[in-house]
């Protein structure tokens, strides 16, 4: 890695906000900034969506809020597809794609160390995307083939779009899509899935990072070849011994770890403050220390620290009995703005506090 760690900060990519200029402020507040996904705004916002376009075969229905797949027009798109690989340039996101990614790339960035981009990760997509049969996508080898490289190369641009910014960027896969092939229900298997990625990060260009917000099984994902794993860690009451050795080997291994701590929907924040939450870190750090040997204080020299997850519904606010209307709408947007906003606060408040423990 080309910067330290050092319990600096970063957040999730997606954002309830409905202001560009906001939401674009809040991240560059951070010690990492990225460009934001607004999804609130426009369905041309949706990570799916994003990243879904292009791959012969889609076609988004933007009224519907649906991304279709349909066999006879990939076969019709695949030849134009192909040519178009010829030039790079044509994955690139664009204002059609994103409201702030041109507006990201026209701020002065160098000043940071380090800025960030992401991408939905090739499993998560594959899922997503159904086919005529009502199968996703991900069963089919041949397009999940297709999709693979289809992202690898959509992470690849951005890459080096985002290094003209910053010479210490790094594009995270958003990939919870890995919950899945755990399940027995699906017919894409953990064992499959890795022989997949990793053969799939050897093809990315500059640090492999992976964003996590589902609980899946950590020495799995240190195995892909990752060097930045970003995790929920608050949902971690305790690290079993053999996820403390897989972190310690991990970071002998010069890999960073972003542990995101602070709670994002409101009855969990509500119960939450500063103090608890970074005593409940460094609680998780010494008892990796403890188990393993490795001082708390290398932990927190290769940490960085987020918010746990997005924010674009809170449980709190989305019963059944809620009344749909304009006003709800804008209700809802506001509570969970102002979530992220004060995770974004607290989250560099536990960065302070750390900085100031471990003499960064």
């Amino acid at each position: 890695m080309l910067f330290e760690a050092k319990c600096q900060t970063t957040a999730m990519g997606s954002m309830p906000h409905g202001d560009i200029g906001k939401a674009l402020s809040l991240a560059l507040d951070m010690d990492i900034p990225f460009w934001p996904q607004l999804p609130r705004i426009t369905y041309s916002e949706d990570m799916f969506v994003q990243f879904a376009r292009d791959f012969p075969g889609v076609t988004i229905d933007p009224a519907n809020e649906k991304i279709e797949f349909h066999t006879h027009k990939f076969e019709e798109d695949l030849v134009q597809y192909t040519e178009m690989l010829s030039h790079p340039e044509a994955l690139t996101i664009n204002s059609n794609t994103s409201l702030s990614y041109n507006r990201f790339l026209e701020i002065e960035l160098d000043q940071y160390i380090a800025i960030r981009g992401h991408v939905t990760g090739p499993i998560n997509l594959g899922f997503q995307i159904i086919d005529d049969d009502g199968r996703p996508i991900i069963y089919d080898d041949d397009l999940r083939e297709l999709l693979f490289d289809f992202i690898q190369r959509k992470v690849n641009i951005q890459y080096w779009q985002l290094t003209q910014k910053n010479r210490n960027a790094f594009v995270w896969l958003d990939d919870p899509g890995f919950w899945w092939v755990f399940s027995s229900t699906t017919g894409y298997n953990d064992v499959k899935a890795k022989h997949d990625y990793i053969e799939f990060l050897s093809g990315i260009d500059g640090p492999k990072a992976l964003h996590m917000c589902v609980n899946v099984n950590l020495p799995y994902l240190f195995d892909l070849g990752i060097n930045i794993l970003s995790v929920d860690t608050y949902q971690l009451e305790t690290i079993p011994k053999e996820y403390a050795s897989a972190i310690v080997d991990f970071l002998e291994h010069d890999g960073i770890i972003c542990w995101g701590m602070v709670p994002t929907e409101s009855a969990t924040l509500n119960t939450e403050s500063t103090e608890t939450l970074s005593n409940r870190l460094t609680s998780l750090w010494e008892s990796i220390s403890k188990n393993t040997g490795i001082s708390p204080d290398q932990i927190a020299a290769q940490a960085l620290l987020s918010p746990a997850r997005c924010c674009l519904r809170n449980p709190q606010q989305a019963g059944p009995d809620r009344i749909k209307s304009h006003d709800s709408c804008e209700s809802s947007r506001s509570v969970e703005e102002n979530l992220v906003e004060r995770s974004f606060l607290i989250t560099k408040e536990i960065s302070a506090i750390l900085k100031h423990r471990y003499g960064f």
